[in-house]
């Protein structure tokens, strides 16, 4: 159990380009390193995400409850209709897990440390507007030299599995670092 502040993770890119996916490999290879993850997405598609009608838990929220919370063996699913939540406030809530990193797929405006998923030429303009880029991931292989000419941070294939060890081992390193720094 994480008793330090987590690290803040990013993932950001258009739509389809494969920020779910990426996001879990990660997830898959943090836990087998033994850090512990919890993910916040951002609903980008506009409008609410949807909830299962008709389950008790969205009555509830029908009826005129704020939030409903559903437990099952240990699972927890909460639904909530609350006023805006900001991303700090989302980060805050999700501490509540003590969880070694907080992964964040979405969200491009914010400054959190993150990694770029580029599909196309397209989302070349990504570049310039979203900050503090650590790693990029592209779809083809023109892109590589295109992006290496903007910035200086590691380039991956979108097919190179390396690039999901890559950045789980600097993640990883910096969820040591903190845990040192933290003791």
């Amino acid at each position: 159990m994480a008793l330090v502040k987590p690290i803040i993770y990013q993932v950001a890119g258009y739509q389809n380009s494969g920020k779910t996916t990426f996001i879990l490999k990660l997830i898959e290879a943090l836990k087998n390193e033994g850090i512990k993850s919890v993910t916040i997405k951002h609903h980008g598609h506009g409008g609410r995400p949807d909830v299962i009608p008709q389950k008790d838990s969205s009555r509830h929220l029908e009826a005129g409850a704020l939030a409903a919370l559903v437990e099952g063996d240990g699972r927890l699913v909460l639904q909530a209709d609350a006023s805006f939540l900001s991303l700090d406030e989302q980060i805050r809530f999700m501490d509540f897990f003590h969880p070694d990193i907080i992964l964040i797929e979405g969200h491009k405006k914010q400054s959190y440390p993150k990694l770029l998923i580029l599909r196309n030429e397209n989302d070349l303009s990504l570049i310039t507007c979203i900050t503090n880029i650590k790693a990029v991931i592209v779809w083809t292989h023109a892109l590589i030299e295109v992006v290496k000419e903007h910035l200086t941070v590691p380039v991956f294939h979108i097919l190179e599995e390396s690039a999901v060890t890559e950045i789980s081992k600097e993640l990883i390193k910096l969820v040591h670092k903190v845990e040192e720094n933290g003791k």
